[in-house]
């Protein structure tokens, strides 16, 4: 395990921010000593505890989903299988860093949403979608139709339900896809598809398949979400000015210390049901030697000790500076316009172009997507597509701060231009696009964007409208990857024709 490779990673995707946070935080928007120093502090513990967080996922997490998959298939049982994959997606996904910070944000605005159904809902939504997106492995289902089908059913709740609620169910869905549930799925993925691979004559056309369902997985928590605000839809106007983050009440590093005992509770009772999982499967269905079984315990234990450390950094600290400096931004461009209004938006297409640059997990997509294209798409050029992208979404989720208008607006226009490029993108890239949708909205994204968007929209007089910046974050790679892919396709096909054309001379002499 190469700790400093994963060190550096973490640190790429958060120094770029706290540097950004720390120059306006000491020019145009002072937060004051007390909250950089806890935002300095926090920024550290989160890097530090991501960290750890991973080393533990990928000793001991990582190995229990590729090799769940790969007995889970061998038993040819399908039922099984599917159950299996829906309890393993639901216990995952209520372990999810990410979705512990989205629930607590979306408390502080609608207070009448419960904690725990919000998580439960969330996490039956990853397990059904999990669970149909094995089975679209091992039945060969078309990905596209799937995915035309479910997204109109979102539209619909979408317009049905409150319009309020309708950002947080998106932002669910990119919340869903972070450090835990990614690479368990994807795991997952890979041990059904090789399997399933191997027992079709030896004979591996299983290369599209393996791609969708990370993004399939997101798609059942928007879903979920949209059903949980309709029930809530005769109070879901009701915001409130009340806040739920702990570290409020204490000043100073203080308030690192006043929320870790709630946090360390809260990540044990995330990371039980994952443990006990282990357990279960260890003995009805694993069956590993004991030198694997306690390298996977301490993967767990690594995980956790990692999870309350990420926890605490952005509670204590990182996500209040980010909501202040977001409240500060948003006030003046609120009410002055102007260049503050210039300097908010700009903030935005900065900070949207650092976070994907900087996430982890876009660079392993990165990489994959010119291996598969065999070095006819760049990786820099994507990088730039994935940055520009995430630019303009986060600078329309500051627009939209100030200007309050409705989400719908750009996500429908957003999702169904994604909808209609799958006519003309190849297979294998639409799979890829809707999984880098998860990929490109990362832990950043859950804690700071979300956080400096609250601010400033709560300074602009309303908070729901913070909620969709998530979304439009993970909607913009679904466009940028599959026009890549055209452009591959058709690079292809010319390749093709100017080397036949190119044969004809040779074949008349």
């Amino acid at each position: 395990m190469d700790i400093a490779k994963k060190f550096k990673e973490t640190a790429s995707s958060v120094l770029p921010v706290m540097a950004i946070v720390l120059i306006l935080g000491v020019t145009a928007s002072p937060l004051g000593f007390d909250l950089l120093l806890r935002f300095f502090v926090g920024g550290i513990l989160l890097i530090v505890g991501l960290t750890i967080f991973l080393i533990g996922l990928d000793i001991g997490i990582l190995p229990l989903g590729e090799q769940c998959g790969s007995e889970l298939t061998k038993k040819r049982n399908l039922p099984l299988l599917l159950g299996a994959s829906f309890v393993i997606g639901f216990l995952v996904t209520a372990a999810e860093p990410d979705i512990q910070v989205l629930a607590d944000q979306v408390r502080s605005v609608f207070p009448l949403v419960n904690k725990r159904l919000f998580i439960i809902m969330i996490a039956t939504g990853v397990g059904l979608f999990i669970m149909l997106g094995l089975l679209r492995t091992v039945l060969h289902l078309s990905l596209k139709i799937i995915l035309v089908v479910s997204y109109a059913i979102i539209f619909v709740l979408a317009f049905l339900g409150q319009q309020s609620f309708v950002g947080i169910g998106f932002d669910s869905g990119g919340a869903t896809t972070g450090p835990m549930t990614v690479p368990f799925i994807m795991a997952l993925g890979v041990g059904v598809s090789v399997v399933r691979a191997r027992s079709e004559n030896g004979k591996d056309d299983s290369q599209s398949d393996s791609f969708g369902l990370t993004g399939m997985a997101s798609v059942g928590p928007v879903m979920a979400v949209l059903l949980y605000g309709l029930l809530l839809s005769h109070h879901a106007d009701a915001a409130s000015e009340m806040s739920t983050a702990v570290s409020e009440s204490a000043q100073g590093l203080r308030a690192f210390a006043a929320v870790f005992p709630h946090l360390a509770k809260e990540a044990a009772l995330s990371l039980l049901p994952v443990a006990l999982l282990f357990v279960f499967f260890q003995i009805t269905l694993l069956k590993m030697p004991p030198q694997q079984v306690k390298r996977m315990a301490i993967g767990l234990v690594y995980s956790y000790i990692g999870l309350v450390i990420f926890l605490v950094g952005v509670n204590g600290g990182f996500m209040t500076a980010g909501r202040r400096l977001g409240e500060l931004l948003g006030e003046r461009a609120f009410q002055n316009g102007g260049w503050w209004a210039v300097l908010l938006i700009g903030t935005g297409l900065l900070i949207g172009a650092v976070v994907v640059c900087a996430e982890p997990a876009v660079w392993v997509l990165t990489e994959q997507v010119e291996a598969i294209s065999g070095g006819t798409i760049k990786r820099r050029v994507l990088l730039v597509f994935l940055s520009a992208g995430a630019a303009i979404a986060i600078s329309l989720a500051m627009v939209r701060a100030i200007k309050s208008f409705n989400l719908m607006y750009i996500l429908v226009p957003g999702y169904a231009l994604a909808l209609v490029l799958m006519i003309f993108c190849p297979k294998l890239f639409t799979g890829i696009a809707f999984d880098s949708g998860g990929v490109a909205s990362g832990p950043i994204s859950s804690t700071f964007v979300l956080s400096f968007t609250l601010g400033a929209s709560q300074a602009a007089g309303g908070s729901a409208d913070a909620f969709g910046v998530i979304a439009l974050v993970a909607m913009t790679p679904l466009i940028a990857i599959q026009i890549l892919g055209i452009v591959f396709n058709h690079k292809k096909k010319r390749t093709a024709i100017q080397s036949e054309t190119s044969s004809v001379p040779e074949e008349a002499q």
